[in-house]
């Protein structure tokens, strides 16, 4: 990621709509248990099985397009159509796996198997790269051109998403989803899982590889396949656990020569004065200073357990925590409700809450809880295991709960009005990230999943 004054580096970037009104393609194309356990009316008591209940409806909202299928990343009412995230769907992999069902490893093995369609049937590429995001359904574009495929195009391509422009591949996303299927791989023993993984990490690796002089590994390529200098924080820390990984299932010494890059890179933009870590670099040559994201503190921890950094939690807890509720200027929350968590980065309490966030979006809302980075903020505190750390994540974990609760009701996946009280919403009101893109109170997997993965005290990025 970078500050404003570079280009909004995020793998999630994305700009969303409000009641109908048209979305905008994101400024850069790099920039996200099993049925039956979803189906039990038992099941749908339990928060944890509502989230798998949105997971699965999400996964099954298009059945008359193949049984090939990824998830679609958010609600209906984002805009965003049928737009299924690498990312988002790594991350259902691992939430599936952490239920520990039947129905759960199934439906994990199908969108791993998926992913892999993907990289074995990209319309343009044989290299073993995944691209930001696809389409999963059939749609009408906003210029009234259709979209008539699912996830396998009628050629027998994976449907790539060129409409919004994500049909670049960052490094963090094919990092995630090596993740995926590296756990994938160490759950089923299927070859065909770690053989993928193996083919994303060498592409990272000839990709993304650098004689900058922070080294490291740089952003990915855009949609043109033009890489991009850009060196981040968040997806080196993705690489410190995939590269473990693929250390350990292969056997092979170059991996931890590759995690040993892609660690020192991290450990370069700690600052030990303020118990943090910082974005990354636009150049490669210079730490770029502001904003400070959350996830930077947050994944850290979770993929080095380095007592030494753990501050970061701290620093997270303590700068970037955010109470919202109906008071709230330009809070969306209903009156009489209020959640806690915490927000994207340091700019987004600075955010002009006078001005829209994007062309034909809302005001934000300083306030406004990212339910994502709370939930992966409550992991962390657990794994963790400080004085208070519990309390502070059961406390992290009953907000987004009760989001799931009272937010979002009456979004749809597919047109299909989704089981009840079931899927995180992103963000509890319009939420300015501070790297030139929004989150909005739309249900969504990327949220969700996290959510999963905090309640099961799941670590995804501890290879």
């Amino acid at each position: 990621m970078t500050g404003r004054q570079g280009p909004p580096l995020s793998r999630r970037t994305f700009v969303g709509t409000v009641g109908g009104l048209g979305l905008s393609a994101a400024a850069l194309t790099v920039a996200g248990s099993g049925a039956a356990h979803a189906a039990g009316s038992s099941a749908l008591q339990d928060p944890r099985g509502r989230g798998h209940a949105f997971l699965a409806a999400a996964m099954d909202a298009y059945p008359d397009h193949g049984s090939i299928r990824l998830t679609q990343s958010y609600t209906d009412q984002a805009g965003l159509f049928s737009t299924a995230f690498t990312y988002d769907n790594a991350l259902a992999v691992l939430a599936h796996l952490a239920a520990r069902t039947e129905g759960g490893e199934a439906r994990a093995v199908a969108l791993g198997d998926a992913l892999l369609f993907a990289q074995a049937h990209d319309p343009a590429y044989d290299d073993g790269r995944l691209r930001q995001a696809y389409n999963v359904g059939p749609y009408v574009f906003f210029d009234g051109s259709p979209q008539p495929d699912g996830f396998v195009r009628a050629d027998g391509t994976a449907n790539v998403g060129t409409q919004f422009g994500f049909t670049g591949t960052a490094v963090g996303d094919m990092a995630w989803a090596g993740i995926a299927l590296s756990a994938l791989a160490g759950r089923t023993g299927a070859r065909r899982f770690l053989a993928g993984a193996v083919r994303i990490g060498e592409w990272i690796e000839r990709n993304g590889s650098t004689d900058q002089p922070l080294g490291g590994y740089t952003f990915g390529v855009d949609g043109a396949g033009a890489k991009l200098p850009f060196t981040s924080t968040e997806h080196n820390t993705d690489l410190i656990c995939l590269f473990g990984r693929l250390a350990r299932l292969t056997g092979d010494r170059v991996w931890l020569e590759r995690r040993a890059r892609a660690e020192a890179f991290v450990l370069k933009t700690w600052e030990p004065a303020g118990g943090f870590f910082y974005t990354g670099s636009n150049d490669g040559a210079t730490i770029n200073t502001s904003p400070i994201p959350e996830d930077t503190q947050t994944w850290t921890h979770l993929a080095l357990g380095s007592p030494t950094h753990s501050r970061s939690l701290d620093w997270a807890q303590a700068h970037l925590a955010v109470l919202d509720d109906a008071g709230r200027t330009n809070s969306t929350v209903p009156a009489g409700q209020s959640y806690e968590g915490v927000t994207f980065s340091s700019a987004s309490l600075l955010a002009n809450e006078d001005a829209p966030i994007a062309e034909f979006q809302p005001r934000p809302d300083r306030n406004g809880v990212w339910f994502e980075g709370t939930a992966h903020l409550a992991l962390a505190l657990r794994d963790r295991r400080g004085r208070g750390d519990e309390a502070r994540a059961g406390r992290l974990i009953a907000s987004v709960e009760r989001a799931q609760d009272l937010l979002g009701g009456e979004q749809t996946v597919g047109g299909k009005a989704l089981p009840e009280r079931s899927g995180v919403v992103s963000a509890s009101s319009p939420l300015d990230t501070g790297f030139g893109f929004g989150y909005y109170p739309y249900r969504h997997t990327g949220a969700t999943a996290w959510y999963l993965l905090a309640a099961a005290r799941s670590n995804p990025l501890r290879a």
